[in-house]
């Protein structure tokens, strides 16, 4: 299934039923008096957050209506009312107006709703309107017409891991090696186009979920490459694991990668930086990529965890420290660096 997390939808609620014109006509009643009954209700739009993890059921269908409401009958009975009509969301969908640029709802977990279109009111029968003076009223009430609005869908993957480098780091094999996703991976960069899951079952407490982002490149927070695409999704993470491939490390400036992609963090959204940020060689499986290590380290002034994404080496330990981590920290929201 592919990834989507944009959707542009047109939405609109039903219109009401019309009230209903009527004059009660029985044998032995002459004057039976209006008897027209009430026009039901137009259904509401309503978006709910859960049973989707993308947003790829809206790739073709872009227009949604809901149902009617049903006009009043004679005999004072009431039309039906329209059934509402629930579009189901992935939970991290942002809703928002797009023609007035309103946030509308932040459906952020499972069960979280928003109605967007109320449906129009039903229109009242001339039972409604006679009076001591005014008996026999010639008129009812139309039914309301129901709304219709434009709706833009920004889904924000909601993960406790989010797992950030410059292409090629290893992202996907990470993710692989962790738990039992299997991300496409392949020896250049780019291979990732669009965020992996992965659940990762911990040695202590409850599993928790990883993503990693697609590769990050100087000035992505601008929209070159990648990655202004899918800088959102790193908003909602709880804790990030900076992954630098080793082996690639340049003489001159070790640090180097590790600053390009925190640059990108920070110009996107200073508090990401805030966000607690584990930083992570990766491919220390190659030789050359020990010695570049400890260039690493001496450039950034502290030692960091080494790893091997390909071979699992040092994996297990990287898990029970993100473990440990979620642990200690209350879920993140966005604009909340905890």
């Amino acid at each position: 299934m592919r990834f989507l997390d944009e959707a542009k939808l047109v939405v609109s609620s039903g219109n009401g039923g019309g009230g209903c014109l009527s004059f009660r006509r029985e044998k032995f009643i002459p004057r039976g008096g209006p008897d027209g009954g009430d026009g039901g209700k137009g259904g509401d739009v309503i978006l709910a957050a859960g049973g989707k993890r993308t947003l790829y059921h809206f790739r073709f269908k872009h227009e949604f209506c809901a149902e009617n409401g049903r006009p009043g009958q004679g005999s004072q009975k009431s039309g039906k009312s329209g059934a509402d009509l629930i579009l189901t969301v992935p939970p991290g969908t942002l809703v928002t107006d797009d023609d007035t640029g309103e946030v509308l709802a932040d459906l952020v977990s499972e069960g979280d709703s928003v109605m967007v279109c109320r449906g129009g009111r039903g229109g009242k029968g001339n039972k409604h309107f006679a009076t001591a003076t005014h008996r026999t009223p010639r008129f009812s009430q139309p039914g309301e017409e129901g709304q219709t609005r434009t709706l833009r869908l920004t889904l924000k993957l909601i993960a406790d891991v989010g797992i950030v480098g410059l292409p090629n780091a290893g992202k996907s094999s990470l993710i692989a090696a962790m738990s039992a996703a299997r991300p496409e991976i392949a020896p250049y960069p780019f291979t990732t186009l669009t965020p992996n899951l992965g659940v990762v079952t911990a040695p202590f407490g409850e599993p928790f979920v990883a993503a990693d982002i697609p590769g990050l490149i100087e000035g992505a927070h601008e929209g070159v490459g990648l990655g202004d695409r899918f800088l959102r999704h790193v908003e909602r993470t709880r804790i990030l694991v900076h992954l630098v491939d080793a082996s690639t490390l340049p003489d001159d400036d070790p640090a180097a990668p590790l600053a390009v992609v925190n640059r990108e963090l920070v110009s996107y959204n200073p508090a990401l930086m805030q966000k607690p940020q584990i930083v992570v060689l990766n491919k220390l499986d190659i030789p050359e990529a020990q010695e570049k290590a400890d260039a690493f380290e001496r450039a950034l002034g502290r030692p960091v965890r080494r790893i091997s994404a390909a071979t699992g080496q040092g994996v297990s330990a990287l898990v029970r420290e993100l473990a440990s981590l979620i642990a200690a920290r209350k879920p993140a929201t966005e604009g909340d660096p905890e």
